[in-house]
């Protein structure tokens, strides 16, 4: 079955994943997501038995579904070869305990290697596949590690040029002489004055300019990413922690089916992401956990639900992380919170700097709460039952993580005793059952919610969401 890709801000939808690919970002500035997130479709034990190589196209194969096997398994043979110093391509250490999985045996010695390094493949095979007649610029800001890997990736790969910027004195001397010294008659890098934040922002606006891109389409080129914005950075990280899985049971370190918790230190948040879509495909993931450093603006927002960039940029030992901006949690905010309050907190960041947005692990749904006479006094979400149990006020919730609360039993014996009352929001947005139905889908969008009381004379009596309407329209228009 062939999985499509939208924008996270809705403004491109049915999109397949090697024109994701090749168009790098949405053309309504979001990124690309797939419409769903496939399930593993081989057991855990079959693939502990798999080499990195045949791992990455059974996880690949359910994102990239317009890629003929021929072309994936060609794409992932030139990817992971002897510009690896190990077969294993990722080997699995342990120490005092823990795990560690070795990303950096590629050529630049980065982890970025492990999604960079099939890129240029994909993409080429992209422009083969959509006929693409323009030659491919790759624009890519970097904090360090992806510039040069990047520009090791795409040197003399036809049909492409590649142009990173970095913000000088925010990358590691050692990083920026391998950029500076990449060979390639199609590699070029510039220091820009500012730190990643800037670069990133600023290849956004150039992807963003109508009018560059048509000048440029005159002249034969069509601009690209090599940044995890480009879903085709994302999904091959999303391998690498199936086959760590897989060779812990490999190895009899775990059982079939036992949980393992991921740490990784964030950046653009595209590593963690893949970690997350790891789990959602079915990989027994207890816990993601997001290390930070002074630049905690991530930190910040799964403690308190505010996304706030208006803070000091700290320049640290750990360049990679020195971010306030990260790109790759626009894609989990639209998975959780949908397109259109998506949109809107993007539109927030831009022009306040800050947002304000509440995802739990599923979509929250909920209930109005009425008196015995139909009046409307309140709503009750799963999430406002969480964030009780949890006795904090966080943006992302793990309910299956509840029970290691120390009080998470009291709080159960004091939620069990309340009334429905005590708990639910008392703020209610409702419809009056004589609007429109367009008034409606805008006091929806409007306040990122998916349904709402409907009232009559002060009294509820149904309730709409935009199932209801998309429904009645079809129904309307066959």
């Amino acid at each position: 079955m062939a999985l499509s890709y939208q924008s996270t801000r809705g403004g491109q939808a049915g999109v397949t994943a090697s024109q994701a690919v090749l168009q790098g970002l949405a053309a309504d500035g979001g990124l690309f997501m797939p419409t769903e997130i496939p399930k593993l479709d081989v057991s855990i034990e079959k693939l502990a038995g798999m080499t990195y190589q045949e791992t990455a196209y059974e996880v690949m194969k359910l994102f990239l579904t317009d890629y003929t096997e021929e072309e994936l398994k060609s794409c992932i043979a030139k990817a992971y070869d002897s510009k690896f110093d190990t077969e294993e391509i990722a080997p699995l250490a342990k120490a005092d305990g823990a795990y560690y999985l070795e990303l950096y045996h590629g050529s630049t010695i980065a982890f970025k290697d492990m999604a960079l390094s099939i890129l240029p493949h994909l993409m080429t095979t992209a422009a083969k596949k959509n006929h693409a007649d323009k030659e491919i610029v790759i624009l890519t800001a970097t904090s360090g590690d992806t510039g040069k890997a990047a520009m090791a990736g795409f040197a003399d790969v036809p049909g492409t040029r590649i142009i990173v910027f970095y913000p000088k004195g925010g990358v590691s001397p050692v990083q920026e002489r391998q950029m500076r010294t990449q060979k390639g008659e199609n590699t070029a890098v510039v220091a820009i004055h500012g730190n990643f934040d800037d670069a990133q922002t600023g290849v956004k606006n150039l992807f963003n300019n109508k009018e560059l891109a048509k000048e440029l389409a005159e002249k034969g080129f069509q601009f690209s990413s090599a940044n995890s914005i480009n879903i085709g950075r994302l999904v091959p990280q999303v391998v690498y922690y199936v086959y760590a899985y897989a060779k812990l049971l490999a190895n009899e370190e775990i059982a079939a089916g036992e949980e393992i918790n991921v740490v990784v230190p964030t950046g653009n948040f595209g590593n963690i992401l893949a970690a997350y879509f790891a789990k959602k495909m079915g990989l027994p993931i207890r816990t993601l956990i997001c290390a930070s450093n002074d630049n905690k603006v991530l930190y910040d927002f799964f403690r308190t639900g505010e996304y706030n960039k208006n803070r000091a940029f700290h320049v640290t030992v750990s360049p990679s992380m020195d971010i306030l901006i990260s790109s790759n949690l626009e894609r989990l905010l639209a998975h959780m919170g949908g397109q259109a309050a998506t949109k809107s907190e993007m539109e927030s960041l831009n022009r306040d700097g800050v947002y304000h947005a509440e995802i739990t692990e599923k979509k929250i749904s909920g209930v109005p709460v009425t008196d015995g006479s139909r009046n409307l006094i309140g709503f009750l979400s799963d999430g406002d039952i969480l964030r009780f149990l949890a006795d904090v006020e966080p943006l992302f919730i793990n309910a299956s993580a509840l029970q290691e609360l120390p009080n998470f039993e009291e709080r159960t014996k004091e939620l069990m005793a309340m009334q429905v009352r005590d708990i639910a929001k008392k703020q209610v947005i409702s419809v009056g059952a004589e609007m429109e139905l367009g008034e409606v889908c805008q006091i929806l969008t409007e306040n990122h919610i998916k349904k709402a009381p409907v009232l009559e004379n002060g009294k509820m009596i149904g309730i709409i969401n935009m199932s209801n309407i998309t429904k009645y329209v079809l129904r309307k228009m066959m």
